[in-house]
């Protein structure tokens, strides 16, 4: 077999598979994004009035709607930290890092707490009691990662689509390349 025909099928054969894994590519973002958008819409989350000052700011657009995109749930997800970092009880607007692990023998009610033992205020068991206001923080961040990993899941999503049509695209330039060059006799008008 000739180098030039060799050259010409392995570049139609390269092209066709460019194609292919860009289809496929396509297919995933697409199927990926739809499942992220009725995973989301399961949840029944839906966005607050307008007159809550965390919707104002990151969800003005969508208040009173449904949270059904990975943009709506990362916006929602400011929003819940906007509330826990803003909370009543939490008048020095600390975060969980900021917590301590027990609440304070001699200021329960503060949520600052203490990490020294000795200084915790003790349970029924006499064991330090557990800062419940560092819990808020806990599940705050849990739900929150899981609206911020719907936004990256949808952002992902995007990137495959979009690299799957380069993939289409520069697999049909090798196919139309492999035809013109090593083919060319066959494309002449």
């Amino acid at each position: 077999m000739p180098t030039r025909t060799i050259l010409e099928v392995g570049g139609l054969v390269a092209g066709a598979m460019l194609v292919a894994f860009g289809a496929v590519a396509i297919y995933m973002g697409v199927d990926g994004r739809a499942t992220v958008r009725d995973s989301l819409e399961q949840e029944q989350i839906f966005f607050g009035s307008t007159d809550d000052p965390a919707v104002a700011e990151h969800a003005e657009e969508w208040a009173g709607e449904q949270v059904r995109t990975g943009d709506q749930a990362r916006a929602f997800a400011q929003i819940m930290r906007y509330h826990t970092i803003n909370a009543e009880w939490n008048e020095e607007n600390l975060t969980y890092a900021q917590m301590g692990r027990y609440l304070r023998a001699d200021d329960p009610g503060d949520p600052k707490g203490t990490n020294d033992e000795a200084a915790a205020l003790e349970d029924e068991s006499g064991r330090p009691a557990s800062n419940p206001f560092r819990q808020q923080w806990v599940t705050q961040t849990a739900l929150a990662t899981a609206l911020n990993v719907s936004y990256m899941a949808e952002q992902l999503a995007l990137f495959g689509i979009v690299v799957g049509v380069a993939l289409v695209l520069t697999g049909i330039g090798l196919i139309v390349l492999a035809l013109a060059v090593f083919g060319g006799r066959r494309l002449r008008v």
